[in-house]
């Protein structure tokens, strides 16, 4: 990190928020103005909305994410965690991934630190569950699925076979219904591979405390997505919740019991926890409150927006939150990068005021739902068209023309090639083979019964204890 007299505008994450307020302001600083810090335990900033698809198959894991230095090439990129700020000294207390923590002191602040799954105390939850917060959980999910089959059609045990075919998801929203639809999708066309495996044995299940799914596009489309993946195969389980999973025994409220290696979470976000570190006003609900400026309330030099911020809606009125989604997000980052510019020369702020635009879902290929608003004017869509809406949204909202690119040559290319469905399950541990074969010997020179450190994995800390005893 250097060190500089220039008023440091010091950014915490690198999200949605981090990155484009971070880009606006950078593309309207002046020459030396200022220098900008962004501090984010990830190297790039990850786009969710694209991660359903991930996981099926039809993008690239690659280009999900935005590599951090390559798009911000005039800011200062420290990969660490900021566990703590002193607002009276302005500085941020930032823990590398490797190292001693140090202090980077700051004239401005952007806390942008996004959201956590949201989770309960369910016996099992953690021990079993997959979450789709970020790449390497979706990445995760497309080599687990495809594990089960692998398992399913080598086994002539039933149970065994049940329990790997059955996929339970958690969570009804966009995340929940977008996941299983594309995960059905691929499941559906894997199966074609599998002489002992039909989509008929493969069991489908969405748990939600709600009585409906997609609740971001109206009624009427969260019902049509309802029926539609119904006919999927699709089982619902709505107004329930999962009292247990321990051991992928999964255990519904309503009295249904289904044993399965797959429980995929996605029952909601909410603020990052570490929020509570840094001494800002919270709200009821761990969000830091703003004033319509984007202001952290009580100061004049901190700003918040995104998922971890109480936002005033101010097109709905007095009491109304700005929903957490990446429309907003992205609005607001860019909002928040012009009133940080503005404090920055001494002129006034400006308030956040966005009426939403509408919402867009996919389902699987060539299926989705699409609400769309144009002024007065709202136009509902669904099936194939509503799927290119989908597509082209956020196919242009990924930043960088580099990603937009990429994503659409994956399209492309999906187009006039089978889906891949092999498993690359192996990456996720990809020491353990050579560690298996490598062990004995190092065993046999040491004399003492012990090889080196087994590589991260229960299965293979399994075998390193049975063998060493």
């Amino acid at each position: 990190m250097s060190t500089t007299e220039r008023p440091r505008i010091l950014v915490v994450g690198g999200g949605y928020v981090g990155l484009y307020a971070a880009r606006r302001i950078l593309k309207k600083m002046r020459y030396s103005e200022a220098t900008v810090t962004v501090v984010d335990p990830r190297s790039y900033m990850t786009y969710q909305p694209f991660l359903p698809e991930a996981a099926a198959g039809s993008i690239s894991p690659r280009h999900v994410v935005v590599p951090l230095r390559r798009v911000l090439p005039q800011a200062e990129v420290l990969t660490g965690r900021v566990t703590g700020i002193d607002q009276d000294r302005r500085v941020a207390t930032v823990a590398p991934l490797v190292g001693e923590a140090y202090e980077v002191p700051f004239d401005y602040l952007i806390v942008a630190l996004g959201a956590v799954s949201r989770t309960f105390p369910i016996p099992g939850l953690a021990e079993v569950g997959i979450g789709m917060k970020g790449v390497e959980e979706a990445i995760g999910l497309r080599n687990h699925v495809l594990e089960q089959l692998d398992k399913a059609d080598s086994t002539t045990d039933e149970e065994v076979r049940r329990k790997a075919l059955t996929f339970v998801f958690v969570g009804g929203g966009f995340a929940g219904a977008e996941t299983v639809g594309e995960v059905e999708d691929m499941a559906r066309d894997a199966a074609t591979y599998y002489p002992g495996i039909r989509r008929e044995d493969m069991r489908f299940v969405l748990v939600d405390v709600a009585d409906r799914i997609l609740p971001e596009v109206g009624p009427k489309l969260g019902e049509w997505g309802l029926e539609h993946l119904k006919k999927r195969g699709v089982e619902f389980h709505l107004k329930t919740s999962v009292e247990s999973c321990v051991d992928g025994h999964v255990v519904l409220s309503n009295g249904v019991v289904a044993d399965s290696n797959t429980v995929v979470w996605t029952a909601g976000v909410k603020p990052n926890p570490a929020l509570a570190r840094f001494g800002l006003p919270l709200g009821p609900r761990g969000h830091v409150e703003v004033e319509p400026t984007l202001q952290v309330k009580g100061t004049a030099t901190v700003w918040a927006a995104g998922d971890n911020a109480q936002v005033p809606n101010l097109v709905a009125g007095e009491g109304d939150w700005c929903p957490p989604n990446a429309q907003h997000a992205l609005r607001q980052a860019k909002h928040l990068g012009d009133n940080v510019i503005a404090a920055l020369r001494g002129f006034p702020q400006v308030d956040y005021k966005h009426a939403n635009k509408g919402a867009v879902a996919g389902l699987g290929l060539h299926k989705g739902v699409a609400m769309m608003r144009f002024g007065k004017l709202t136009i509902k869509l669904k099936g194939r068209l509503a799927w290119y809406m989908h597509r082209g949204y956020h196919g242009m909202a990924v930043p960088t023309w580099n990603r937009k690119i990429r994503v659409f040559a994956d399209w492309t290319l999906g187009m006039f090639l089978k889906r891949e469905v092999v498993s690359l399950g192996a990456v996720q541990n990809p020491r353990e083979e050579f560690y298996e074969a490598a062990r004995p010997v190092s065993a046999a020179v040491s004399g003492a019964g012990q090889g080196p450190a087994a590589p991260a994995g229960r299965k293979t800390e399994e075998r390193h204890r049975a063998t060493a005893g």
